[in-house]
């Protein structure tokens, strides 16, 4: 942004777009998408660059959802899991007609190990999509910071 403020500040609207198609930034993409609009009122910059902004956070948020759904349901289906290995181990007892622990053994341990893979699945998808949230936001405050000060670097009605 440093130097995409350098150009604007001289009036070189055509380097401000080059350094703008350089970057691969989101706020780039919202400062490069707005040059077009020099010389029009504030309002309707401001407008748009509000409009380029949400576009760009959707695009950014596009997998988040994802990420989200499989931490949030892979400790479920392991509970499922759970809970059939239980049930087998009744079952277990139930066929034997008593208990014991060669009888209980099968079932508690198909119950720990579905138990353990939903951990192991949920754990590193709620790390990578609190990551991601995290990233979006900062992304998202760039992007409103530049478009803010953009509308404070060019001439305007």
């Amino acid at each position: 942004m440093a130097k995409i403020r350098r150009a604007l500040k001289s009036g070189d609207l055509e380097n401000a777009a080059q350094i703008c198609e350089g970057t691969q930034a989101p706020f780039s993409n919202v400062v490069y998408s707005r040059l077009e609009l020099h010389g029009r009122y504030r309002e309707e910059i401001s407008n748009a660059m509000e409009r380029e902004v949400t576009m760009e956070t959707t695009e950014l948020e596009r997998y988040t959802s994802i990420v989200a759904t499989i931490g949030n349901t892979a400790v479920y289906i392991g509970l499922f899991g759970t809970v059939l290995g239980i049930i087998r181990a009744f079952h277990d007892i139930s066929v034997a007609g008593a208990g014991g622990m060669a009888i209980v053994i099968g079932g508690v341990a198909e119950a720990l190990v579905c138990t353990a893979t939903g951990l192991f699945v949920a754990i590193p998808a709620v790390i990578v999509f609190n990551y991601f949230t995290r990233r979006v936001e900062r992304f998202v405050t760039d992007m409103e910071l530049c478009a803010s000060e953009f509308i404070d670097l060019i001439q305007v009605k």
